[in-house]
């Protein structure tokens, strides 16, 4: 998406105790809690942290960042731009910390994977979802008359181990446009294209890593049966288990674009049921939400921050 504007404003945060106030909301607030790491259970998360490398970000702002991909194992990030010093301003707070992206596709975006290299180790997997020539008739959908296209920004896969746990992580950031039916249907047949290859992927006898998890910004408006990018994913057997929060991702709008799904079987064996969204912008900046308005709070999050919240969840290692 294009760059949000800066704020008009100026607001001069302590960043030790920003942090402190987003460690207590995490720790004691109802509904909020995130799991300690432990030896035996993966966090992972994803995050669209808006405009990565584009919008005037300070060090103050990516030491708050930083701080909450800590608090994870693996972290996949959409919105990374083509400028990677963004990226690497995060990287500088997250000593023993490795990164994984893809080059730039759509808005001139790359998919990243972030993780804490003493719990996480990369395999030998990485790539990205194509679809052949003679593979895009299958990619249709009742309804929809347009062909499918390739992705905007291509879903960035990589396969991990963390103890026993080997998996695969699929990094998707779906095309959006607009509302109009067309831009919908573009989407929708984007994201049957992601289910159809993790569907396939998982059942085939040589695939190289069968626990396989999609995870990233699926632009989904609902999680409801009828939402049309919601019902395609769930066509080929993704499955989105129920967050312990009904906090939606975007803080810009109540759309549910953030997702983590994967299959019932082995990796939902896996999971240990702990799944949510984490708030920050309940904890955050307090100062500016007591003497300025909502939408000059929403402005300077969304800009300094992000105008998504990460999602995590738990699985066993």
């Amino acid at each position: 998406m294009p760059s949000f504007p800066k704020p008009s404003f100026e607001f001069n945060y302590h960043t030790a105790v920003e942090i402190s106030r987003l460690r207590a909301y995490r720790d004691n607030e109802p509904g909020r809690q995130i799991p300690a790491k432990a030896s035996n259970r993966l966090l992972i998360a994803t995050w669209n942290i808006a405009n990565l490398g584009a919008q005037e970000r300070r060090d103050k702002d990516y030491r708050v960042l930083a701080e909450i991909i800590s608090w994870f194992d693996i972290v996949a990030v959409q919105e990374s731009k083509d400028d990677l010093r963004g990226l690497r301003a995060i990287q500088a707070h997250l000593p023993g910390w490795a990164a994984l992206f893809s080059d730039r596709g759509g808005n001139d975006e790359r998919m990243v994977f972030l993780y804490d290299g003493a719990k996480v180790s990369l395999r030998e997997k990485v790539g990205e979802i194509g679809v052949a020539p003679n593979e895009i008739k299958n990619i249709k959908l009742p309804g929809v008359t347009r062909q499918f296209a390739g992705f905007d920004r291509s879903p960035y896969l990589a396969a991990f181990a963390a103890g026993s746990f080997q998996f695969l992580l699929v990094n998707v950031h779906l095309f959006f446009g607009s509302p109009a039916k067309a831009d919908i249907d573009r989407r929708a047949l984007e994201a049957f294209a992601v289910a159809r290859w993790a569907d396939l992927r998982t059942k085939d006898k040589d695939a190289y890593v069968t626990d396989i998890i999609a995870l990233g910004d699926f632009n989904l408006p609902k999680v409801e049966p009828g939402d049309p990018i919601y019902s395609v994913l769930r066509s080929r057997g993704l499955e989105r288990p129920p967050h312990s929060t009904k906090i939606a991702a975007s803080i810009s709008t109540d759309s549910e674009y953030d997702q983590i799904m994967f299959f019932p079987g082995a990796t939902d064996q896996d999971f240990t049921g702990n799944i949510g969204v984490f708030d920050f912008d309940g904890a955050i900046f307090r100062g500016i939400w007591d003497a300025y308005t909502p939408g000059q709070f929403r402005s300077y999050v969304r800009y300094f921050i992000s105008d998504h919240r990460p999602l995590w969840a738990e699985f066993r290692i």
